[in-house]
């Protein structure tokens, strides 16, 4: 069987000495879309700047491929191959489509490379292609995200992860939007998902693990907590 891709093990992790995620221990195996679900401030945000070198753990380790990643920066842990696009998209209102994409490829030398990487996810969102030379802030707040993702894919990842994608669009949006990170998912990548959107969240995932106020309070297959009567009340008004 193969090894976990990521692998966190009893992380501590908050602001300021301050724990704000207490003894939380999880995996992503290599291929897998992972969803890491539950209500607004439950720590689920937390995590993944830990992970990605954001934030450094109080306790606990981050093993990525088996290596300890627990006190790299993020521009080490980007290097490694993880990709992390955080909530509220960050993107560069006043420049190109083309160009806010190309950032994302800033750890790569070739231009010939960023070039081929760009054609290929223009080929995977249409919607940019033909936005390409428009500046970013000219997107709607759905087209916006997808830049966000696709930027995100531009180092060719082999760990992506999304925090709270359909953060502030429209269910139909939000519908398109788990449809690509399904989409991508396909092509190879392993995904990690943070949603407040939980049954969304979880009609796409492979497994999930549920938080409130910092720790685990379940988590098994996709299918088994959309099929928990706890989950179904707590999230989806059930």
């Amino acid at each position: 069987m193969a090894d976990p891709i990521l692998k966190v093990v009893d992380l501590y992790t908050g602001y300021d000495g301050i724990p704000v995620v207490f003894g939380i221990s999880l995996e992503v195996m290599p291929g897998e879309l992972v969803a890491i679900v539950g209500a607004n401030g439950a720590g689920k945000t937390t995590i993944m700047r830990t992970i990605s070198g954001l934030a450094h753990p109080l306790k606990g380790q981050i093993l990525f491929e088996g290596t300890d990643i627990s006190r790299h920066a993020a521009h080490q842990t980007l290097k490694l191959g993880i990709s992390y696009v955080p909530e509220g998209r960050r993107i560069f209102s006043k420049l190109s489509v083309e160009k806010n994409l190309a950032l994302g490829a800033y750890t790569e030398n070739s231009k010939a490379e960023i070039h081929r990487r760009l054609e290929e996810l223009l080929e995977i969102f249409p919607v940019l292609r033909a936005r390409a030379k428009q500046t970013a802030e000219t997107l709607s707040g759905g087209e916006q995200q997808m830049m966000a993702i696709a930027r995100g894919l531009m180092s060719r990842p082999k760990l992506l992860m999304l925090d709270e994608m359909s953060l502030g669009l429209m269910p139909s949006m939000v519908d398109k939007m788990m449809e690509t990170i399904t989409a991508i998912n396909h092509t190879g990548t392993t995904v990690l998902l943070v949603e407040q959107m939980v049954q969304e969240a979880l009609e796409i995932a492979h497994r999930g693990y549920v938080i409130q106020t910092g720790k685990i309070v379940q988590f098994g297959s996709a299918r088994e907590l959309l099929d928990s009567e706890e989950v179904r009340k707590a999230y989806m008004g059930m």
